[in-house]
């Protein structure tokens, strides 16, 4: 398959599986500089399916970073008002969301925490309408990658300069299965496989899981009604979407208060354009009590610092060791990517979607029952092939989930 057949498929693959967009619907897309020729491509692609309107917000990684670099200081405490009522817009008129990223991992390295940090919480607590519709499944969303020339760099150093871009699209479209066949009718196979993998875990009821590897030992507890959710999501309309692509992940939200232990990242954590690794957090009764890091250690203590719910967990997530993004030994610096080739765990808010009833359920409702809330959610990689995670039934029996990486049923 050529090249432009390949970008035609991710294209049609955004718009029909990933937002899967309606007849008339409202489409925002927001990407960089970097992304442009693809991003012109979905928007053909977008109204060719009967999008009403499909709208771009395009930044630039120079723009961004000279904000970070020069702006004032009281600058980074605000967020402008108009892309806060332009998400609004978008949640009151049932549109879609389309993020296609191409982001440089070290676009703000050397940039003040502190400017990063308060940018970041000013954004939370200003979009806190649009991040509770994100969570709560009530628009359709979808995040894919295109590569820029930064990004393939860091990727592939190893590489004459000429080929790192080629190399990382290549690397990109084996893991959405483009390449051979159709990539629609195999994305609808993918989920399907990742439904009857939730299906087996709902079916256990477990109430605790336990993971153990080098530099990890940490049982997290799990909500009597928990649900494990794949990577496919509903709206109230009942229009599918997949928030993730690539997505090879089944999840599920832990009990607030019953995380107990340490856990080492595996991989990096790219946050705001830093890398941050060679981690541990150790929890208490849900909460970071302690946190290290050899790598960005300044900026992981601003992120469990953003509020009070980015102390504790709000997402867990398994993926095999043995999944294609892991197996191709490509470490990606994004955590679209790298969070697909690893169990992992997120910080911050929790998706009510995993919980019964939860979509329904105001704040402190959800607070009421262990469900953690937050401005932030951040996935950190933990996977490896020395990783076994077992179940604990509610009567104490101990079943294994996980061995050496991989799945044991």
């Amino acid at each position: 398959m050529k090249f432009e057949e390949k970008l035609e498929q991710y294209a049609e693959l955004a718009v029909k599986v990933g937002v899967n967009i309606q007849k008339g619907q409202y489409l925002l897309i927001n990407t960089s500089t970097d992304a442009l020729e693809f991003t012109r491509m979905v928007v053909k692609k977008a109204y060719e399916a009967g999008a009403g309107r499909v709208h771009v917000n395009l930044t630039d990684p120079y723009f961004t970073r000279a904000f970070y670099e020069f702006g004032n200081d009281e600058e980074f405490s605000k967020y402008p008002n108009w892309i806060v009522a332009q998400r609004d817009e978008l949640i009151e008129r049932k549109g879609a969301l389309l993020w296609i990223d191409a982001d440089d991992p070290d676009l703000l390295a050397g940039i003040p925490v502190g400017r990063i940090s308060a940018q970041q919480k000013a954004a939370g607590e200003a979009l806190v309408n649009y991040r509770k519709a994100v969570m709560n499944d009530d628009i359709a969303w979808s995040i894919i990658a295109v590569p820029s020339k930064k990004w393939a760099a860091k990727v592939f150093p190893h590489l004459p300069e000429d080929e790192q871009l080629d190399a990382l699209w290549d690397a990109i479209f084996k893991t959405v299965r483009i390449g051979e066949g159709n990539a629609v009718e195999k994305w609808r196979k993918h989920v399907n496989d990742l439904e009857a993998r939730a299906k087996q875990l709902n079916d256990k009821k477990y109430a605790k899981l336990h993971y153990k590897a080098p530099g990890t030992d940490l049982t997290i507890e799990l909500p009597d009604k928990h649900i494990w959710a794949s990577g496919s999501s509903k709206t109230p309309e009942g229009v599918t979407f997949i928030a993730n692509m690539p997505t090879e992940e089944v999840f599920t939200l832990p009990y607030k208060y019953g995380v107990n232990g340490y856990v080492t990242n595996t991989k990096p954590l790219v946050y705001q354009g830093n890398v941050i690794d060679q981690f541990t957090l150790t929890f208490a009764k849900g909460r970071i009590v302690k946190a290290e890091a050899k790598v960005g250690n300044d900026l992981l203590q601003e992120l469990i610092e953003v509020d009070e719910g980015s102390k504790y967990l709000g997402e867990v997530a398994l993926v095999p060791h043995e999944s294609p993004i892991s197996t191709s030994g490509i470490l990606y610096y994004n955590t679209l990517f790298d969070e697909n080739a690893s169990n992992h765990l997120a910080i911050g808010e929790a998706y009510p979607t995993c919980f019964e009833g939860g979509r329904d359920l105001e704040q402190t409702q959800l607070e009421s029952l262990g469900i953690n809330t937050s401005i932030t959610h951040e996935d950190f990689m933990i996977g490896s092939g020395e990783m076994d995670i077992d179940g604990i039934l509610p009567d104490g029996t101990v079943e294994p989930i996980f061995r050496n990486g991989n799945w044991t049923f």
